[in-house]
């Protein structure tokens, strides 16, 4: 009896042995197993370091510029857009929207190109490309102008958008005035400027049309005041002293056209001018 308890207590034993035995083989194998997921795993929430993450960035970006040069408009853009969503804290994200606008300018949608260099200039105002994209919203603007020229004449329009381009293109030229653009900006302003001026004495001409004189003289007088070296400065002055014969003041007739001879000689209204000033001295004679 003492042998089969010690018999029975040894085969427990034994059994329990093989038991854990077993438990182990299958932790070790369940280990083994689960290693390649351990270290997939470990690959894949892996930290991206600042050097790949740069690089990605800049490879995504010349991607998209490999689209942009060829004028592939579609691909170009959404390649872009890839790149200032995925790399968001990236240069090339910053260059990715400046090439956005670029792309809309490509294209002649001035609006467009016009708002997202704005943006750009809004929301990064110390960014090393502020300059560029100034220029390039006195461009659009400008250009936007000159798209214009096909639409009905000037004084049927509104030239809201003509003053946004004399306003941006002087912003920019008191901003950057050795600008390597400044030559090209400053041609730029005078055309502008004299689309505004020509609009200020057209409204005049109507008013003096209707004998409005005190409306006409307020209009020419700010052209002159507001849009100097347009040009017409000797167009302006003697459409001035026209409003003053008609309104029967003769000695401001008489002093803004011997302004016009001794300011502008060589101009054509030079000529008016003279025979202005030889009607007031017949009329001087006579009365």
């Amino acid at each position: 009896m003492r042998t089969t308890k010690a018999s029975t207590r040894g085969s427990t034993i034994s059994g329990q042995r093989r038991a854990l035995a077993r438990g182990t083989l299958w932790l070790i194998g369940g280990l083994w197993l689960a290693a390649p997921c351990l270290t997939a795993c470990e690959k894949e929430y892996r930290p991206v370091s600042a050097f790949d993450y740069s690089e990605k960035a800049k490879r995504d970006y010349e991607a998209a510029m490999d689209d942009f040069d060829s004028k592939n408009w579609e691909a170009a853009r959404q390649k872009l857009a890839e790149v200032k969503r995925n790399y968001g804290y990236s240069r090339y994200a910053r260059l990715a929207e400046l090439r956005l606008a670029d792309a809309d300018y490509e294209q002649d949608k001035f609006a467009e190109a016009t708002a997202g260099y704005k943006a750009f200039v809004h929301d990064y105002p110390n960014d090393p490309e502020i300059p560029y994209a100034r220029y390039k919203v006195t461009m659009t603007q400008y250009d936007a102008v000159s798209a214009s020229f096909l639409l009905p004449p000037l004084e049927e329009r509104d030239l809201a958008y003509v003053n946004d381009a004399h306003t941006s293109i002087r912003g920019f030229l008191n901003d950057y005035p050795n600008s390597e653009h400044a030559p090209q900006l400053a041609y730029m302003q005078s055309v502008v400027t004299g689309l505004l001026a020509r609009h200020e004495l057209y409204v005049a001409r109507f008013y003096l049309s209707r004998d409005k004189f005190p409306a006409a003289v307020a209009r020419i007088q700010y052209s002159l005041r507001t849009y100097p070296n347009s040009g017409l400065e000797p167009e302006g002055l003697v459409l001035l002293a026209e409003v003053y014969l008609k309104t029967k003041e003769r000695a401001k007739a008489r002093s803004v056209l011997e302004l016009v001879l001794t300011r502008y000689p060589a101009s054509p209204f030079a000529v008016p001018a003279k025979n202005f000033l030889d009607r007031l001295d017949v009329q001087g004679k006579q009365g």
